[in-house]
């Protein structure tokens, strides 16, 4: 479904459900050069079970229109703009990589609008090699391939994934592909990267949740290169109380593991 958002059509992906008042709401927030897709088995799950879900492309990126958010504060206030958009109260938030950080920021300066906070293949300080940076301004086609390079453990997901043959690399590099077109205007890539590599308010705004009381869950990927497990502990050891899942997994937890990503999500988000 499409909602308007700051003058803008925003696209998120419901399940094919229409939203209802009476469910929890869950947002899916994507990283990098991502969209709502790489959440597409979790949030039709949930979809199915009970829940709202909103799995956002964010400004500028795949269906959304818009521009691209070019600070970490800029899109977890777009987030919130988002519920208001929505009329939902308050939602769990679920971010990977770049939307693991907004999700977080978004919970610090909102945390009465935030039931669960979900942080998903996570790092602070969430720092871009310079190469990588220079090559996501220049040298786009490289950048991508460097980043599903060091995104993931295994060529291939286990069955219960996106299906028999999937390629989890091939197909990774179509959607990033995909969403860099998306868009001719910006550079999504560069900024998406740099909004990571700049943001610095992580453990204030973890602070700010920890006094809301909640929990917080980290789900890590022992074989992430890209934000490795130890990339984490800084926040896990900062959380209130946070709950630790790691799976055998890479960078894309959501398809390497999509079992038991989807596991921990549901089991977390129980009232």
């Amino acid at each position: 479904m499409y909602i308007p958002v700051n003058g803008y059509l925003i696209y998120c992906y419901t399940g094919g459900k229409a939203l209802d008042a009476a469910k929890p709401t869950v947002v899916f927030i994507h990283g990098v050069l991502n969209d709502h897709s790489v959440w597409i088995l979790q949030s039709r799950y949930l979809a199915n079970h009970g829940y709202n879900v909103l799995a956002v492309d964010l400004p500028g990126h795949g269906k959304s229109a818009g521009n691209c958010p070019r600070t970490v504060e800029d899109a977890a206030a777009f987030i919130i703009a988002l519920l208001d958009a929505a009329q939902i109260d308050k939602a769990a938030l679920v971010g990977h990589s770049w939307g693991s950080l907004i999700a977080l920021h978004a919970a610090g300066t909102a945390p009465a609008r935030v039931s669960h906070l979900a942080l998903v293949a996570t790092a602070f300080p969430m720092k871009v090699s310079p190469a990588l940076l220079d090559n996501a301004l220049n040298n786009p086609m490289q950048a991508i391939k460097m980043v599903n390079t060091f995104s993931h453990s295994t060529l291939a997901p286990p069955p219960s994934s996106l299906g028999p043959g999937t390629w989890l690399y091939g197909g990774s590099q179509a959607l990033m592909r995909r969403v860099l077109q998306s868009n001719p205007r910006e550079n999504v890539f560069h900024l998406g990267f740099s909004a990571c590599n700049d943001y610095s308010k992580a453990l204030e705004a973890l602070g700010q949740w920890n006094i809301a009381g909640a929990a917080t869950l980290f789900i890590v990927g022992k074989q992430d290169q890209m934000t490795p497990p130890k990339a984490a502990q800084a926040l896990i050891s900062a959380a209130r109380e946070a709950q630790v899942v790691t799976l055998e997994a890479g960078h894309q937890v959501m398809t390497e593991a999509p079992d038991a990503c989807l596991f921990a999500l549901r089991d977390f988000l129980k009232p």
